[in-house]
């Protein structure tokens, strides 16, 4: 994998685009765990959190093994007592053994991948890594329905689909569970914040998610 960003690049880049956000933040993705995500983990699970940036998801999971995995230095300083950063390449042999992981959970981080081989070599150690009928749970921006808007983050270098993204995670080994096109809306790194309540009430009309989700979700299971 081609890295295009250094330690320190990731780190100024996110502090400025999350600047002023992290409290908001971390209540969407404590309501995003107690309210949809948490389904899939069970509190005995090992659970990754892929690309974790700033630990939101993976400091709100309450599972008896915690990871996070990202080359930026404030994973490790935002991490939650208890979670483990794996500071390394992704796209590399993962620093743990075959069938440690229950959960492989990762959200905007594959479009900031800076190839389609580096995605599926992601992939296959995601695969190595979990055991027999773990799960991988990917959020992400759908490239169909933000065809410009999609390009207005300097880091972004994978357009990706539900089925494009669907199709690698089959090539590598995976059974899809649910592929949804179109789930939460785009971003949160700007723009207004709606109230917490309105999340929980979104991820309760599931008729509204086509109207205003422009990011996927899948789930597969090795």
């Amino acid at each position: 994998m081609s890295v295009p960003h250094s330690p320190a690049e990731l780190q100024k880049l996110y502090e400025n685009r999350f600047a002023g956000s992290s409290e908001y933040r971390n209540k969407v993705w404590r309501v995003l765990v107690e309210d949809y995500v948490g389904r899939w983990i069970p509190p005995h699970a090992a659970v990754l959190d892929l690309g974790c940036g700033h630990c939101e998801f993976i400091n709100n999971v309450r599972s008896e093994k915690r990871l996070g995995m990202d080359l930026n230095p404030d994973a490790a300083r935002k991490a939650a007592t208890g979670v483990r950063i794996l500071t390394q390449n992704c796209s590399q042999a993962w620093a743990m053994t075959d069938d440690y992981l229950d959960i492989v959970f990762t959200s905007n981080f594959f479009e900031h991948l800076s190839t389609k081989g580096d995605l599926r070599d992601t992939l296959k150690q995601a695969w190595r890594c979990l055991r027999p009928g773990g799960r991988i749970i990917a959020l992400g921006p759908n490239i169909r329905y933000l065809p410009g808007q999609y390009w207005d983050f300097y880091d972004h270098y994978l357009p990706l689909t539900e089925l494009s993204l669907g199709e690698v995670m089959t090539e590598t080994g995976f059974t899809l569970e649910k592929q949804i096109p179109r789930f939460l809306p785009y971003t949160m790194s700007h723009g207004r914040q709606p109230p917490i309540w309105m999340l929980r009430l979104y991820l309760k009309l599931t008729f509204a998610w086509p109207l205003l989700g422009k990011q996927f979700l899948l789930v597969a299971r090795k």
